[in-house]
């Protein structure tokens, strides 16, 4: 999973970038990378966050009429810097590329890649696949008169030949900008403008948000398969692409998300007091009678309020949160999670003490975090602890961006209820029923595969175990 950010103007372009690139932060901090153009590229990517990579940097050695962003959180390939994006390549034209999802066929892609088009990739990153399948591709056309639709045509054979789940910005040098999407739509991207004293400026982004930070007005996310093309007048382009039956993400809006971005015309906080709401039904059946609902800061506020508001029980807000710790669960390793629980959170204890509890999570993936927040509950004098999971249980490896590859991290797919239960510690464990989540998102049709195990793009028992070797090899790494 990671964030992007590219915009298309007049003026340098790279503050623009830096600022974007700060608001997608909480979608990786493994690495962080620009590039700009104005007739040359300019690169500056490192390891770490933001303000770590960037800390040092003039950006007048970055100055550029049009530019590219990423923040990265691995789950496939090394968190090394030559793993870090932007891309960029010298030939056909000079092409640079920022992705957000996961590569499924890499392993063709490479080979294919190596034994018709003599390419070596010297990175494990597979937006070199998507790069490389696209620059081998244009090769084939007439390249002193390439058109708009040649580009086009040649996005739906890399959409074609590329299985998984990517969003896609690439500057063509000289040519123009260009966005584009899986066929599924799995990752989200939205395309925004504003007006400068010379023009339109456009810009893409994973979120919403990132717009209402830099002043852009969100024009519209971009549909499975669906191509743009911004040419050097800033004329748009747009063509339908290839694109199969709609299939997005639906942990974006269970966790991935700023709860203050639009996707696909929905709040992300609304969406999750929605789920909040529709949890409430499963919880009445358990019988269960809480004293108070908290949640574990940040992402499972909204889905707290949304239940404690159905249940009519009051919400409280019971754990304290070091705002200056990451993400844990985007942190590289499983040793790294739990330390950063420790450090994260803490327990009020006035509020704890003494009460049957239901705290909310986003999720249970692996177990830890959840077992030691119980853990620390009980410690500050919780009566009971009900652990209630927004999302249905994880069952499966995600092949898509999302860091759950590895099946036999996954708590849920070896254990039921009860005995995840008894492992993390809870009295009780409630999670959100997979068909009320799907009926709630039956106007816009979601990728479930980690819960059901039925992947849109359609996948090999063979694959899913080179995904998985692939992110232990990495991981020992």
């Amino acid at each position: 999973m990671c964030g992007i950010i590219g915009v298309t103007g007049y003026d340098d372009v790279s503050p623009e970038i830096l600022n974007g690139l700060t608001t997608l932060q909480h979608r990786g901090q493994d690495n962080a990378g620009m590039v700009t153009f104005d007739g040359n590229f300019h690169l500056k990517k490192g390891s770490g966050s933001v303000a770590e990579v960037f800390k040092n940097l003039d950006l007048k050695t970055i100055k550029g009429y049009c530019g590219l962003g990423h923040v990265r959180y691995s789950t496939i390939g090394s968190t090394d810097e030559v793993d870090a994006q932007p891309i960029a390549v010298n030939y056909p034209f000079g092409l640079a590329m920022v992705h957000n999802g996961n590569v499924v066929n890499f392993r063709e892609l490479r080979q294919n890649l190596y034994e018709e088009h003599h390419r070596l990739l010297d990175t494990s990153n597979d937006v070199a696949l998507i790069l490389y399948t696209l620059a081998s591709e244009l090769e084939q056309r007439d390249l002193k008169n390439l058109s708009v639709d040649d580009i086009f045509d040649v996005v739906e054979i890399v959409q074609d030949k590329v299985q998984g789940a990517y969003s896609a910005i690439t500057i063509i040098a000289n040519h123009g900008f260009l966005a584009f999407t899986d066929p599924y739509g799995i990752r989200p991207i939205v395309m925004g403008k504003k007006l400068s004293d010379q023009g339109v400026v456009y810009a893409f982004a994973s979120e919403s948000t990132t717009f209402d930070y830099l002043g852009y007005t969100k024009m519209r996310d971009l549909d499975a398969g669906e191509m743009v093309f911004i040419d050097n007048n800033k004329k748009v382009h747009r063509r339908a692409g290839r694109k199969e039956h709609k299939a997005f993400c639906v942990f974006e809006y269970i966790y991935f998300a700023r709860e203050d971005s639009e996707i696909h015309n929905r709040v992300v906080a609304t969406e999750r007091v929605r789920m909040g709401k529709r949890l409430a039904q499963t919880f009445r059946k358990t019988g269960l009678q809480p004293d108070i609902v908290i949640d574990v800061p940040n992402s499972a506020y909204f889905f707290a309020s949304g239940l404690a508001e159905e249940l009519n029980v009051p919400y409280r807000r019971g754990l304290a949160k070091n705002h200056h710790m990451g993400r844990s669960f985007i942190t590289p390793n499983q040793a790294q999670r739990e330390k950063m629980v420790k450090q994260k959170l803490n327990p009020i204890r006035d509020i704890v003490k003494g009460h049957k509890i239901a705290v909310v999570d986003d999720s249970i993936v692996r177990g830890t975090t959840s077992r030691r927040i119980v853990q620390l509950l009980r410690e500050y004098g919780a009566k009971e602890v009900y652990f209630v999971s927004a999302s249905p249980p994880i069952r499966h490896t995600c092949i898509y961006g999302i860091d759950m590859s590895v099946k036999k991290e996954i708590l849920a797919s070896h254990y039921n209820i009860d005995e995840i239960a008894k492992f993390i510690g809870a009295d009780a464990v409630v999670y959100q029923e997979l068909e009320d989540l799907r009926e709630m998102y039956k106007d816009l049709p979601i990728c479930d595969a980690c819960f059901s195990g039925h992947y849109p793009t359609g996948v090999s028992a063979e694959t899913l175990h080179e995904i998985e070797k692939e992110k232990l090899e990495s991981n020992r790494n």
